[in-house]
């Protein structure tokens, strides 16, 4: 599903507030309902997510995950992982193209995540901050 795009090139259709706040909310709404297809649906093909939580469940000490369907397997593990999953949406910023998400896990520690907006309205990077 996309809910907008946006010309990079000519810098028309800029990322709004209203934008900004409609990903925010379909993007807490999918990880609450804990269906991967609806979670998958708002990142591109391309994408790059770098997370201290990657890196713990990836064994991987960079924390990177490149591409879509990498991302989706670090997704449904961590899904597997902490099956009571849940976010609280307590503000959201945007940019010119992306927007940082600032939330409430389910143990009630807060994270706020950068994510770059590519031209299709879809996520191409996500850079993931914890206070845990």
């Amino acid at each position: 599903m996309t809910y907008f795009s946006l010309d990079l090139l000519t810098g028309a259709n800029m990322l709004t507030k209203e934008q900004a706040y409609e990903l925010a909310e379909h993007w807490v709404q999918a990880w609450n309902s804990h269906v991967l297809d609806e979670i998958m649906s708002h990142y591109a093909e391309d994408v790059v997510l770098v997370s201290p939580i990657a890196a713990k469940l990836l064994n991987d000490p960079l924390g990177t995950v490149r591409g879509k369907e990498a991302l989706r397997d670090y997704f449904k593990k961590g899904l597997e992982v902490y099956p009571d999953l849940k976010f609280e949406l307590i503000d959201v910023m945007w940019g010119l193209f992306s927007v940082v998400f600032y939330y409430i896990n389910q143990k009630g520690s807060k994270a706020g995540e950068f994510m770059e907006v590519g031209s299709t309205g879809k996520i191409t990077k996500v850079i993931a901050n914890y206070n845990e």
